[in-house]
């Protein structure tokens, strides 16, 4: 688990093809590794990673095929700016909010422009996400725990403050940018749980709407 607190802005030093997958080098710059150990967790862009190797200045970590697939992964290339966090302890501050490192999918950069020193950006979210992103709530992009500030079908906003844009690669953040999502958990848990004993029925999978729960007596 993670915090979504960007502790480190990394880069790509290697990629080596695997057979289908990836193998990569990030070269950590200021992330402290003294603690890190082989099969630790890191986040790369909100994506939980292996620790395989620790050469010194960063680590390898292998990238299946399945994570290629749905992740920007697959526009990475040797040199890309990456976001870093270790996996937190229970002596964690929890700045941020409970982030797995499992990216649900991909979102595009609609628009940005600035708003005093802030950053405004509008995120076209996959359609089949919109459901679980709240005005207010909290949404992981490549690994940036962020507030939602407003809702309109898929399309969110956001305002990036000074220190996150210094911090982090929101700065290369431009329209039709695709960036990686992961929507709150808690979502995630309670419309399985609306669910109930349907849960087993794969018919309902995901089939949460709102003749669903009038029926099942959430709403009267």
């Amino acid at each position: 688990m993670f915090t979504g607190i960007i502790e480190s802005v990394g880069k790509i030093a290697n990629m080596e093809p695997r057979g289908g997958d990836m193998r990569l080098r990030i070269n950590t710059h200021k992330l402290d590794l003294g603690d890190v150990k082989l099969g630790d967790s890191i986040a790369v862009n909100g994506v939980c990673l292996t620790v395989i190797q620790l050469p010194g200045d960063g680590f390898w970590a292998d990238v299946s095929l399945e994570t290629l697939a749905h992740t920007s992964f697959k526009q990475l290339q040797t040199g890309s700016r990456v976001n870093l966090e270790k996996a937190l302890t229970p002596q964690t501050r929890l700045g941020g909010h409970m982030v797995s490192g499992h990216v649900d999918g991909l979102g595009e950069i609609a628009s940005r422009h600035e708003d005093a020193r802030s950053i405004r950006l509008q995120v076209k979210a996959p359609d089949d996400l919109a459901k679980y992103i709240a005005h207010k709530g909290s949404i992981c992009v490549d690994g940036i725990s962020l507030t939602v500030n407003a809702v309109s079908g898929a399309l969110f906003d956001l305002n990036i403050v000074p220190h996150t844009v210094q911090e982090t690669t929101v700065g290369q953040w431009q329209p039709g940018v695709k960036v990686n999502l992961e929507v709150d958990v808690i979502a995630r848990y309670l419309e399985r749980l609306l669910l109930g004993e349907k849960a087993a029925d794969p018919k309902q999978e995901g089939d949460i709407t709102l003749g669903f729960l009038a029926q099942n007596g959430f709403l009267k």
